[in-house]
Formats: C-alpha cells, sequence, structure tokens
C-alpha cells in the first residue's frame, strides 16, 4: 500500500476507506469529522463555500447510513478509542456513544430545520484516556473560526481539533482519521507530536492536506 504522502508524524493514504482499513496496522485513536448527510446545501453561503458540491458522492443520509456509519462500526471493533464530530442531522444513525461532547458555537452554526443550530455534538467510545485526572474532564468547548483560507466546504477549526485529539489521546499514540478531508486532524496531530495516518478518497483533499503537512511544527 503506497501512501501519497509520509513523514516523520504523518502518513496520507488516497482512496477508499473501506479498502484502506484493512492494511492499516494498529492504532490508538479513531478521531474523525465524517460526512454529514446534508446532501445538496442551498443558499448563498453554501454556494460561495461550495458546500452544494462537498465531493464526487452525493452526501445524504443514505450516504451516511449505508458507508460511512459502518465504517465507524468496524473502527469501533477494531480500536480502542473512537471520537467523531457527526453533525447533528445523522447523529442518531450511529451506534449508542459511551459518552457525548459538543461544540457550541455562540453565534450558530448554521441552519438546522428548527432554525439556527448553535451546537455540534461529539461521540465518544471507549474508556477515557485520563480517567480520574480531573484536569482533563472537560467534554465541551466553545469553538473558534475555520481557516476560510483552506479550499474545503468543512475545515474544522485546527483549535479546536487540538483540544479534542489532545483530550482523547496521550503523547505517543498512533491516530488514525478514515474521513481525512482537508486533513485537519493529521496537522493537529503533528504539532502536538503525535503520529497519524489519514486516509481520504478525494484526491483534491490528499494534496490540501499534504501542504499543510509539509509546514514543519516549530520547536518551542
Amino acid at each position: 500500500m503506497k501512501a501519497y504522502y509520509q513523514d516523520s508524524y504523518c502518513t496520507i493514504y488516497h482512496g477508499d476507506c473501506r479498502e484502506v482499513l484493512p492494511e492499516v496496522g494498529d492504532v490508538d485513536l479513531v478521531l474523525t469529522d465524517p460526512p454529514y448527510g446534508v446532501g445538496k446545501l442551498v443558499g448563498g453561503i453554501s454556494k460561495a463555500r461550495n458546500k452544494n458540491h462537498y465531493a464526487s458522492h452525493d452526501d445524504t443520509e443514505e450516504f451516511v447510513e449505508t458507508v460511512v456509519v459502518p465504517v465507524i462500526i468496524t473502527c469501533i471493533e477494531k480500536v480502542q478509542r473512537v471520537v467523531l464530530t457527526p453533525g447533528s442531522r445523522c447523529m442518531w444513525l450511529y451506534p449508542r456513544p459511551y459518552c457525548t461532547g459538543v461544540f457550541y458555537y455562540p453565534a450558530g452554526a448554521g441552519m438546522s430545520r428548527w432554525g439556527f443550530n448553535c451546537w455540534q455534538p461529539i461521540l465518544f467510545y471507549g474508556k477515557d484516556p485520563y480517567g480520574g485526572t480531573l484536569g482533563k474532564h472537560n467534554a465541551r468547548r466553545s469553538t473558534e473560526a475555520s481557516d476560510k483560507s483552506i479550499d474545503h466546504p468543512c475545515p474544522k477549526p485546527i483549535g479546536d481539533w487540538k483540544w479534542l485529539l489532545d483530550r482523547a489521546s496521550k503523547e505517543g499514540e498512533t491516530i488514525l482519521d478514515p474521513f481525512m478531508g482537508s486533513g485537519t486532524t493529521l496537522r493537529a496531530a503533528k504539532d502536538l507530536q503525535r503520529h497519524a495516518i489519514g486516509i481520504e478518497l478525494e484526491e483534491k483533499y490528499c494534496e490540501i492536506a499534504a501542504k499543510r503537512l509539509a509546514q514543519e511544527v516549530l520547536a518551542l
């Protein structure tokens, strides 16, 4: 299995995660922001950010139920810890989590079917790696803005993702993101000096992630 990109911390594979996952070795944590099942969105903001053309496949609830959820179930069976942000629309399609958390958006996070949505769920599976450590017990965060310069319809704010990755893993562990997108999980892992593997179906996003990872971590 040839890597699309590799450095001392991170590896990217370009392909369907259903085909690549069996070839991936042991990891400690799966951390991912999978498709939300939003379908073809309309409206000026969605069109401006290309959200109505998320990828080559339709980002529908059916796609989440038939493709994404089985991948997550496979990860839960294989890996001791899985953490994901499923989006509020399709969160009930996933297996019952061990615990839930939240990203809170004081100014709203987009329009839902009942108005502005000011939160996004976090699903936790497996044991807390910091169980019994009071300083790590927070499972919620008020969010920051995404980097609008990244050519991806839904880039995760790097500060939020560093917080979540640090909350769900320990130094020296290996993280897997089977729905890598623009590579925020891997960038956060590299910044925190953890090893990470990303799998992405869209080559365009693999290239964006590779360029982000090519920026080396500055020593403190």
